[in-house]
């Protein structure tokens, strides 16, 4: 079994450069491609800064990113305390449509989705946790 590597921090937009650090830090440590690093890293810009701006309506909260690499596959967990959110009930957006006719919202988690091999949601013990898992 993979050492699971953990990351507690305030969810504030100043931690980001902490965060995509640790992210680095795992998947360099693990050796994975250049186009896995860097999609994981902006899959967990997006995901961490929805936490951040979201999860506590304006209030203080925390994140932890729980992350392991197994057998070339990297997994990452958001977890937070904050409002009951499961960003994958939404239907994808039409990317075919103009931004005008699309609406605000459900881009980011659609990139997501299109940079990583799997993502899961569940609300369990008070906290939403959002998984990710991608070939390295």
């Amino acid at each position: 079994m993979a050492e699971e590597y953990v990351l507690h921090i305030p969810a504030k937009l100043e931690g980001m450069d902490v965060v995509l650090g640790f992210v680095s830090y795992l998947l360099d440590l693990n050796g994975a491609a250049p186009k896995a690093r860097k999609q994981l890293r902006m899959a967990m810009e997006e995901l961490y800064v929805n936490v951040a701006l979201y999860a506590y309506a304006g209030g203080d909260g925390w994140a932890e990113i729980r992350g392991a690499v197994a057998d070339g596959v990297a997994t990452f967990q958001l977890i937070d305390g904050g409002t009951p959110f499961d960003p994958l009930a939404k239907p994808d957006p039409d990317i075919e449509l103009s931004g005008e006719e699309r609406g605000i919202g459900g881009l980011g988690i659609f990139m997501v989705k299109n940079m990583v091999n799997e993502v899961t949601y569940e609300y369990s013990g008070g906290c939403n946790r959002l998984t990710l898992r991608k070939k390295t």
